[in-house]
């Protein structure tokens, strides 16, 4: 098998390392590692896939993983990367956001037999007996190499407080604390946090006499600039309840040409001889690489069954091509036509000769059921939640004609984010 370092280093997760050996050690060793999160809302996040994937890379490496969760961090509040100071939560807050985080990351890793552990740093941190912790731990913390840390000097044109200049001893003393009591060697994450890692491991060195190791990921934006997961809507969260599996297809499927090579390296598990075959694609081709790329995201993050379903309705309401088989023949995307299931997505069969007339925008919603009202067509239509062929209605004066026809012939119409209904041509 090859070695997870490699994998990783391939895919475009590998940014930084404390210390080259770490690749020889994943390559002859079982190893620990751990990446935290932070419980600050209900669900993650896009931008925290890249952490996640590369614990199931580790997994799947025979690696054993621990996700972190900040339920004792987060009653500081990381300054890392923020211009200002993050809102306090409460305990409680805390701890609700950490049962629902807890549910999703087992989406991507198996924690059954100890595979992978899911621990909570509120165990040992609200433990703390203050003036031990500053006679112990603190005494071998810099100030001036803290205040050199680029989180912190970020933080200092703004200001900084002292509950936020103690986060670097505090997640220092995760790792020392994971080495000592599970072994664990590798601490990974995010570019901003290369100053909190390096001082975890110095840490660790100092009061367990061992070698422990880093590694951090790339920011990731887009090619436009944008930082994933941002959209006109907001956060793309991973919760099938706040971001739906079909709004989470529909955010990949989005995504720009020039980002579809590296988001199907990082963001799903197809391997990457199939994946750069992106390159070789023409531009009319590369709709069909988006299309996979969405639905093995939404696979990984909402299962098989949530991910086909994403597919059959941007399918059935965009016209998708099917993807060629000879293309990622890894991937479980379906390989056939949509067939449209009736009962799910209801239509209406009209003449050529009524759409030469032109159709009432109003009246067509009403004929295919997806509004029981002219009145629920307008209070739609004014809501901005009316579709035709995927482009917003904007009037209810609008009138469907022959020119709406697609290739197919046939007219999609839209209500809103998920209902569906299709006007054929007989």
């Amino acid at each position: 098998m090859k070695n997870v370092y490699d994998t990783l280093q391939e895919r475009g997760f590998i940014e930084q390392v404390t210390d080259q050996r770490v690749r020889d050690v994943l390559d002859t060793e079982e190893v620990t590692c751990y990446i935290g999160f932070d419980p600050t809302a209900t669900s993650l996040h896009i931008g925290s896939l890249v952490p996640i994937m590369s614990l199931a890379h580790m997994q799947r490496h025979g690696h054993r993983p621990i996700a972190l969760v900040g339920g004792g961090t987060a009653l500081i509040g990381d300054p890392s990367g923020k211009t200002e100071m993050r809102r306090i939560l409460t305990r409680a807050e805390i701890d609700g956001n950490v049962e629902s985080i807890k549910k999703q990351l087992s989406q991507y890793l198996d924690f059954s037999d100890g595979k992978a552990l899911l621990l909570n740093n509120a165990k040992w941190l609200t433990e703390l007996n203050y003036i031990e912790f500053l006679r112990d731990i603190g005494r071998h913390f810099s100030v001036n190499r803290m205040l050199a840390a680029e989180s912190y000097r970020m933080r200092l044109e703004t200001g900084l407080n002292f509950i936020e200049f103690n986060y670097m001893l505090l997640q220092s003393y995760d790792f020392y604390y994971l080495c000592k009591h599970n072994n664990c060697i590798l601490q990974m994450g995010g570019n901003d946090q290369w100053g909190n890692i390096v001082a975890g491991i110095d840490l660790t060195r100092r009061l367990e006499g061992k070698t422990v190791y880093g590694i951090t990921f790339p920011l990731i934006t887009t090619s436009q600039g944008h930082k994933m997961g941002k959209t006109e809507k907001g956060t793309v969260w991973l919760d099938g309840e706040l971001t739906s599996p079909y709004d989470y297809f529909q955010y990949w499927i989005n995504s720009d040409d020039s980002d579809v090579e590296r988001f199907l390296a990082m963001f799903t598990f197809l391997p990457v001889e199939e994946i750069h075959e992106v390159r070789n694609l023409a531009e009319a081709d590369i709709n069909q690489a988006k299309t996979v790329l969405a639905f093995e995201a939404t696979r990984v993050t909402h299962g098989e069954g949530a991910a086909r379903s994403a597919w059959q309705a941007s399918a059935s309401a965009f016209n998708l091509r099917f993807v060629d088989p000879s293309l990622f023949p890894s991937s479980s995307i379906p390989r056939t036509e949509v067939s449209r299931d009736v009962s799910a997505i209801p239509f209406v069969v009209k003449t050529k000769r009524e759409l030469q007339s032109g159709l009432s925008v109003v009246d067509l919603f009403v004929d295919v059921n997806l509004c029981s009202s002219r009145g629920e067509v307008k209070r739609l239509v004014k809501q901005g939640g009316a579709y035709i062929n995927g482009e917003q209605v904007m009037s209810i004066d609008e009138l469907i004609g022959v020119e709406h026809l697609t290739g197919d012939g046939e007219i999609s119409l839209r209500k809103g984010k998920k209902k569906y209904a299709v006007v054929r041509i007989r």
